[in-house]
């Protein structure tokens, strides 16, 4: 065999991308960027000059210098003595100031001499989170932030991302992190799914045994439900809760961010847990019923009764003491109606209403509680499936089964999220091929199939597209039962949603978002001591290539880590070779070598191996 040859190009392509890169670096990427030469410098004498030392965005830029190592002046403007022109090696941050931005809108001037942000409430909060992806730290007490000129705000108005507490739960500290991370990215609403078949996670005075009884389960399936584990179970009971004082923690935690929660308690189906603790709540009281062990619908659910609808009516009555935002989710998915088939009680409801069928029930279920909502100045958002016997009047629908009930409700003149399966925004599925990712519920939603996601679809007239107010993502946890799982089933999934739901369709592109900003993004998450997904090596892939001789540019896809790659068959590992820069392999002809690679990041977290068969058979 002919020597195989590495050559390490001098500057890492990570870096050169970064250095080259139009949006300057920053997720999501702005409505409109001019670079510029050159860079402003901190250094310790630089100042801090802010006219709202108490708004949100300040004290999150304190935090962040604070938590850096910086020790630069934060001055107050209002207590300089006299005005000014622009005062060099300063960063000069305003509400207060000529022109107008949209309400999350931004725009940020940075020169050799200063630079300038201007916003106004929560737009101002995310021009400081750019202005923090901008910093490029040198050495203690001194950086670096690219000249250029940004004017910017979101596409949508509902920038959101779910997290399903119900079949595994997850504590506080870990749901503050959650809403960190969303934050960094410009996300606003955060979807808190909190009641299901598998527990009831939410504190309700009125009815303790919500969480004494509908908490806990006796045991929680193992694996999927195929093979070796088709009746595996844990044995070991599972339970959690949130209190009220906790979640209104929480609720304001998420406002100093400006992310507004949405609760989802649902009904009619996903119920067990909940008839499991009030039977009352069944079609059969006299039966046992149980917090549901496995995954899957459960045909369990709530019976339309007057008791029924007073006892979710004084539930949904104190979910509203302690969420404050427009928004309740009820729900409404995957409801069996075998229950109110064989019920005496739901048939002559039916009748008695003129109801079509138990798909007129459920929109009379549905549309019950919905002006229970609005007469106390709330909105519902239910799935898809409330469309089913007619939607409610009032109702955002959240189109999760492809786009179908999302392009009906808008060409019905109702508002529309989008966050479709289909579409690559469910992160319980997969991020490459299964075999080689962690259980997931199956699927397969890699990085570049978030990316390219449109919300608004072409069938819609533009009148009809106004009402797609906004794109989600969601994170089921049947299989996620740890933080780090979570972690990196989410990322860095969720930093695609951001740019689907921030940037305009026109500005996106991926190459430079996975190859020039993601590196960069990745380090920066995992020194904040993120969990994540490291993607694969840039520069190769799964394939056989045909030839003798070949070169490949590789790259890591987090700043700072290896390629590390084997010829000789076995697994690519820490003690291999390594290679940022071209790779030039020869094959001898007749024979056939996989090159395997995988990127290891600082802290030491692995891609998947990629494995190119290179064959120089005849």
């Amino acid at each position: 065999m002919k020597q195989i040859f590495v050559v390490v190009l001098v500057a890492f392509a990570a870096n050169c991308w970064a250095q080259n890169d139009a949006n300057l670096g920053i997720i999501p990427a702005p409505l409109s960027v001019k670079k510029a030469k050159g860079k402003f410098t901190i250094n310790p004498e630089t100042n801090f000059i802010i006219d709202s030392p108490a708004h949100k965005a300040v004290i999150l830029l304190k935090e962040y210098l604070r938590k850096n190592g910086y020790s630069n002046g934060v001055v107050d403007m209002n207590t300089m003595s006299r005005k000014q022109g622009p005062i060099k090696n300063s960063i000069l941050i305003q509400t207060n100031f000529k022109g107008n931005t949209a309400p999350e809108g931004y725009e940020l001037k940075a020169t050799d001499d200063q630079v300038v942000l201007n916003g106004r409430g929560p737009g101002l909060f995310y021009g400081v989170q750019t202005l923090i992806q901008m910093i490029t730290p040198e050495k203690m007490g001194f950086a670096t932030i690219p000249c250029g000129e940004i004017k910017d705000e979101p596409r949508f108005r509902y920038r959101g991302m779910h997290l399903d507490v119900a079949r595994h739960f997850f504590d506080v500290d870990f749901v503050k992190k959650y809403i960190d991370v969303m934050a960094m990215y410009k996300l606003n609403n955060f979807h808190w799914h909190l009641t299901d078949d598998q527990g009831w996670r939410i504190e309700i005075k009125k009815y303790p045994k919500l969480t004494a009884v509908g908490s806990n389960r006796a045991q929680t399936k193992v694996g999927n439900f195929s093979g070796n584990n088709l009746d595996l179970y844990d044995n070991t009971p599972y339970g959690g809760f949130y209190t009220q004082d906790q979640i209104k923690e929480v609720v304001a935690y998420a406002k100093e961010r400006y992310i507004n929660i949405i609760p989802e308690i649902e009904m009619p189906g996903h119920a067990a847990a909940a008839i499991a603790a009030y039977p009352v709540l069944s079609c059969d009281p006299s039966k046992n019923y149980k917090v549901s062990e496995t995954w899957g619908v459960v045909t369990d659910v709530f019976c339309p009764t007057d008791t029924t609808f007073r006892v979710l009516f004084d539930i949904l009555d104190e979910v509203m003491d302690i969420f404050p935002g427009k928004y309740i989710h009820i729900g409404g998915d995957e409801c069996p109606k075998d229950a109110w088939k064989a019920s005496t009680f739901c048939q002559n409801l039916i009748a008695r209403e003129s109801l079509r069928d138990e798909n007129g029930l459920q929109s009379y279920f549905i549309q019950k509680i919905e002006r229970h909502l609005n007469a106390s100045g709330r909105s519902m958002i239910g799935w898809d499936e409330i469309l089913e016997g007619g939607l409610a009047q009032n109702a955002t629908v959240m189109s999760w089964r492809g786009e179908t009930g999302g392009i009906a409700a808008a060409q019905l003149n109702h508002d529309v999220i989008m966050t479709p399966g289909s579409g690559g925004l469910y992160f319980d599925h997969a991020q490459g091929k299964s075999a080689l990712e962690p259980l997931s519920i199956g699927g397969n939603a890699p990085l570049a199939k978030t990316y390219a996601y449109d919300p608004v679809p072409a069938e819609l007239t533009p009148d009809q597209q106004k009402h797609i107010v906004g794109v989600q993502a969601n994170l089921w946890t049947e299989y996620i039962a740890t933080p780090a799982k979570a972690e990196y089933m989410l990322l860095p999934r969720m930093l695609a949603l951001a740019e689907v739901a921030w940037t305009p369709k026109a500005a996106k592109d991926y190459d430079n978002f996975s190859k020039g900003r993601i590196p960069r993004h990745l380090a920066m998450l995992e020194g904040k001591g993120y969990n994540y997904r490291v993607p694969e090596a840039l520069g190769v892939s799964d394939t056989t290539l045909k030839g003798g001789e070949f070169r490949f540019d590789l790259s890591p896809t987090v700043e700072g880590g290896k390629v590390f790659y084997t010829i000789d068959g076995y697994t690519p590992r820490e003690t291999d070779m390594w290679v940022n820069g071209r790779l030039n392999v020869n094959v001898p002809v007749g024979r056939a070598i996989d090159l395997q690679t995988t990127v290891i990041s600082p802290a030491g977290k692995r891609s998947n191996v990629v494995k190119t068969t290179l064959d120089n058979g005849k």
